[in-house]
């Protein structure tokens, strides 16, 4: 039913691993290989291609749903379907963000101050284009294919590039002058086969099952039982999700507890809740919360 384009490069293993997690593990013969396959019955094809490309094959139709980031969104101007934003990895939990850097002691203080002429080099020319010309500067925009904090300022004036922390930036001595976007990786669709009632409704059940392995990341789930006039000791001990699920046991002098705790801080919570009262403690991890 749907085609499914996924990212090749440094989102390539986590996006696999995701997939995996959500039971539509990813097959193909090697590393190396484009084409893959799910074994699940709305997916009939699968690709990994570069992140930049997938905008684009995705508006053209070629494909019905994929994994890009917003920068290359916008870069290319493609007319897609957001279904999310999909927060996995290291790489996509915290937002990237496309900025314009200049020397540490460079004169210009604001995008207005650039000269016209002006040189600049960067991945995003089409987004640093529209940038420019929003700010009405005028300057010579040069494709960069890699190392391009390493152009300035022999080969360039300024940069238009991804970070995260500035850290990098710092250490090639350069400063922020001002953020063109921030970006995160999304799920994406072709407008037309969202549009489609059969497609649209098994993009959906895709985006449930991704979303709910992030969700449940960094989850655990922790069940006990309690006497009764020990219940509420527990109950203020243990944190949850919602409210804790209680649940009387035959005879009604014990209570069976459970909830959705975070796995951060585990160890300090069951001796807690031992002192509490809480008998029988068992810590369950969870593949996936679906609300």
């Amino acid at each position: 039913m749907l085609s499914l384009v996924l990212p090749k490069g440094s989102l390539e293993k986590a996006t696999f691993d995701l997939f995996a997690a959500a039971d539509l593990s990813v097959r193909r013969a090697s590393e190396r290989d484009y084409r893959a396959s799910i074994d699940d019955p709305r997916i009939d094809k699968v690709r990994v291609l570069r992140p930049q490309e997938i905008p684009t094959y995705l508006e053209q139709g070629l494909f019905d749903l994929g994994i890009t980031g917003r920068d290359w969104i916008t870069e290319t101007d493609a007319d897609v379907v957001s279904l999310g934003e999909l927060k996995y990895s290291k790489v996509t939990s915290n937002p990237v963000k496309v900025i314009m850097a200049v020397p540490e002691d460079a004169p210009w203080q604001t995008v207005a101050d650039l000269p016209d002429g002006v040189r600049i080099s960067t991945e995003f020319p089409a987004l640093t284009d529209r940038f420019l010309e929003k700010h009405g500067v005028k300057a010579k925009v040069f494709p960069s294919y890699g190392a391009t904090e390493a152009k300035v300022p022999d080969i360039v004036d300024v940069i238009v590039d991804l970070t995260e922390t500035g850290s990098s930036l710092r250490k090639n001595g350069l400063r922020i002058l001002d953020t063109l976007l921030t970006s995160y990786t999304e799920l994406v669709a072709n407008r037309e086969a969202y549009e489609n009632p059969e497609k649209r409704a098994a993009m959906e059940d895709i985006a449930l099952l991704l979303q709910g392995v992030i969700r449940a990341r960094g989850q655990v789930l922790i069940k006990l039982n309690v006497p009764a006039g020990q219940l509420q000791d527990v109950l203020n001990v243990v944190p949850a999700m919602a409210s804790p699920t209680v649940t009387p046991l035959a005879g009604g002098e014990m209570y069976a507890v459970e909830s959705v705790v975070a796995k951060a801080g585990i160890n300090e919570l069951i001796p807690n809740v031992k002192a509490a009262g809480g008998r029988d403690i068992l810590e369950i991890p969870i593949s996936k919360i679906v609300d």
